[in-house]
């Protein structure tokens, strides 16, 4: 099949139906962005999702794009959650990977010459890399309880406050969660693993508010001044999330043959959604996230214990926001001028709900949801709002980074991570990491250009600008 995408403006393009195709692609981007998802050879995915049966609308591409399992990371798919699919490849591994921002009642100028005693009290409390372990010891009953509860289930034991529940995606609990139908190894798994970073791409990162684009927002926000500090948490499901995408991943392999038989791509396997298999994954997905709400919930009461610990009791720590960006949800769409229920599947896509809309907070009605979109390491990260456009752009959707353009493979090929980490301390960024390999995977130079990323996302009116931020200090695994 000849990809020919068509340019519909500076920042959209259109595959047209054909093939198997359901629906078209659609992709925002614009020229610069547009020639790197063409190279990273990532539009096949992006057609083959059109493919599901179900889909409605658009296949959908975000300006962070690359290659994925199943679908592009950056991908996102509204399916109609009765006579559709689910497909794990459209969620991914790390289920609930996603970002949670606290704002602080510190300027730079305070926080610059005690950094490294901040992150070596950041990586103290919180364990990084592959494997770490929990400083919280979880009973089995516990962990069960956990992956009903949510994020709530650490607030009853006094982590964190209700603040932060009522700050976060979902208040950090999806009520569709089974433990049943969590694979006893993937409970293993996790039962260590609660308050712990991981590796890969995950980090926790001391920013401070570079350049304020809408005040007024900004404000109902938290973030009331350039130079403000503020904390980025990112990270997911670690090991029980993983091992359930797998877990499921063979399941739907070994009950639907014939499925993989007729697909372009067996990584994007699916479950029908009257399956008994469907239902018991979302199940197991709804767990998962939680489980990942509950991991950055306890990460961010660690990090209030660090900069106590730093800056005394006069320092204060408000959860902004906590959204996901590996994740099914079960929403209402309208879909040809109906409203329709479906399983919108945002695999490295945040949500980006508008003002008005029942999921989100209160305190946001009049302004959207909270949208955060990390850099990497050296780059800046942002502050978006949700917009009422999204909705019929991108069923609530945008970006959710700078998105590769170099594998790790290669990025530890090309970088050294002590010549980086001085070439980062000499524009005052200081990393600490549980390993070399963490610093070289995460590269700047590994991403494409997040600003051109965020240029995109809120001249299509799918994010809206609000705050640039820039790093001080980043943790790793």
């Amino acid at each position: 099949m000849t990809i020919k995408p068509k340019k519909i403006n500076d920042f959209t393009y259109i595959v047209e139906k054909q093939g198997e195709m359901k629906v078209p692609l659609k992709i925002f981007a614009n020229e610069e962005l547009m020639k790197k998802i063409e190279d990273d050879d990532c539009l096949q995915q992006g057609i083959n999702t059109a493919s599901l049966p179900g889909i409605q609308g658009f296949s959908i591409m975000m300006p962070d794009a690359h290659r994925g399992y199943g679908f592009s990371i950056g991908g996102v798919a509204a399916i109609d959650a009765e006579n559709g699919c689910i497909s794990p490849g459209g969620i991914g591994f790390d289920i609930n990977c996603g970002v949670r921002l606290l704002q602080t009642n510190l300027h730079k100028d305070e926080v610059q010459g005690k950094i490294q005693p901040l992150l070596d009290a950041l990586f103290e409390k919180i364990p990084a890399g592959v494997g770490a372990k929990a400083k919280l010891r979880l009973t089995p009953e516990e962990l069960e309880e956990i992956l009903v509860e949510g994020a709530q289930w650490t607030v009853k034991k006094g982590y964190g406050t209700q603040e932060d529940i009522d700050c976060c995606e979902e208040n950090g609990k999806l009520k569709q969660a089974d433990p049943s139908k969590i694979s006893d190894l993937a409970k293993k798994r996790g039962r260590g693993q609660v308050g712990t970073l991981g590796s890969g791409n995950h980090f926790i990162e001391v920013q401070y508010v570079n350049k304020i684009f809408n005040k007024e927002t900004a404000k109902t926000f938290g973030i009331t001044k350039e130079g403000q500090v503020v904390v980025l948490i990112h990270c997911g499901s670690r090991g029980l999330g993983h091992q359930t995408c797998s877990d499921y991943l063979r399941k739907m392999e070994e009950a639907f043959p014939e499925i993989i038989a007729k697909l372009p791509e067996k990584d994007l396997i699916y479950a029908p959604a009257k399956s008994q298999i469907a239902k018991d994954y979302f199940a197991a997905m709804c767990a998962a996230a939680n489980y990942a709400w509950a991991n950055r919930h306890m990460i961010g009461h660690q990090t209030r214990e660090a900069f106590k610990e730093v800056f005394g009791d006069k320092v204060e720590l408000h959860t902004i926001y906590d959204v996901a960006h590996n994740i099914a949800k079960e929403e209402m769409h309208m879909i040809d001028g109906k409203e329709k229920k479906v399983w919108v599947h945002r695999k490295g896509a945040t949500r980006a709900f508008g003002p008005g809309r029942k999921e989100i907070p209160d305190k946001y009605q009049k302004t959207g949801q909270p949208i955060f979109i990390p850099g990497s390491m050296g780059t800046s990260s942002w502050v978006l709002a949700g917009t009422e456009h999204a909705y019929e752009e991108s069923f609530g959707s945008t970006a959710h980074g700078a998105g590769r353009v170099m594998s790790r493979k290669q990025a530890n090929e090309t970088w050294q991570a002590d010549t980086l980490k001085k070439e980062l301390e000499k524009v005052n960024i200081i990393v600490k990491s549980a390993s070399w390999r963490g610093i070289t995977e995460e590269a700047p130079g590994a991403y494409k250009d997040v600003d051109e990323v965020i240029e995109v996302s809120d001249k299509a009116g799918i994010g809206n600008k609000i705050a640039q931020l820039k790093p001080m200090g980043v943790v790793k695994g």
